[in-house]
């Protein structure tokens, strides 16, 4: 990585949930708030994949260790009941070589 240190992690997570639509959109508007208090958490981005009927987040963290932090959390394991979760969900981690645009998250 080049310049000045940048964000150090990704964490990507993909499921399906047994919810509807407007159900899931509730439920994660109503806990954006704890997601934003979280300590190391750069930003987050709420995605869907509507060909796969799949729903997801792509998490960018400022190191492993906030990463870490996180994967053991009450928050983080509130998610497959909150979401009503089918099966396993799919999950990623990968670490940030380069930033396209390092004056923003």
């Amino acid at each position: 990585m080049s310049g000045n240190a940048q964000p150090g992690v990704l964490l990507v997570v993909r499921f399906k949930s047994s919810l509807p639509l407007d159900e899931l959109e509730r439920r994660y508007k109503e806990r954006l708030p704890q997601f934003q208090e979280l300590p190391g958490l750069l930003q987050k981005y709420y995605i869907r994949d509507e060909a796969k009927d799949e729903w997801g987040g792509i998490y960018l963290w400022d190191s492993e260790a906030s990463l870490q932090e996180y994967l053991a959390s009450d928050l983080r394991e509130s998610i497959p009941a909150v979401y009503e979760i089918v099966g396993a969900p799919r999950v990623e981690t990968h670490p940030v070589v380069e930033v396209l645009r390092p004056e923003r998250p």
